[in-house]
């Protein structure tokens, strides 16, 4: 996969919007991020996940998924090997970035993603 895959996926959940953060191409829904290519030039897509799920899918793919160094890879941040993933792995990963975000935004009040 390359950040285009990661772009085109991304775009296709409901809601989602490109946007740049320092300069990085973002994806946000409700207008918080989820899903960054920040990290693209080293081959990686980065999620925001919870530290249990960047547990879980660590465990089961090392091959794929790095948490992110320091403090932002200890609260869930995840790098995703691009090249490593295939299409349905990067799809069901970002899926659940998103559904962290929409859930964390329903249940701040956010808006939610626009119904198809």
């Amino acid at each position: 996969m390359k950040g285009d895959d990661f772009r085109r996926i991304a775009l296709s959940l409901e809601g989602v919007e490109e946007s740049s953060h320092m300069g990085s191409p973002d994806f946000r829904v409700g207008g918080r991020i989820f899903a960054t290519l920040a990290s693209q030039h080293q081959g990686y897509g980065n999620l925001m996940l919870t530290p249990q799920q960047q547990a879980d899918f660590v465990q089961e793919r090392p091959d794929v998924f790095v948490p992110v160094a320091g403090g932002w890879g200890r609260g869930g941040a995840t790098h995703i090997r691009l090249a490593a993933a295939n299409e349905d792995v990067l799809a069901g990963a970002l899926r659940a970035a998103w559904q962290i975000r929409v859930a964390k935004n329903e249940s701040t009040g956010r808006k939610s993603p626009r119904k198809k």
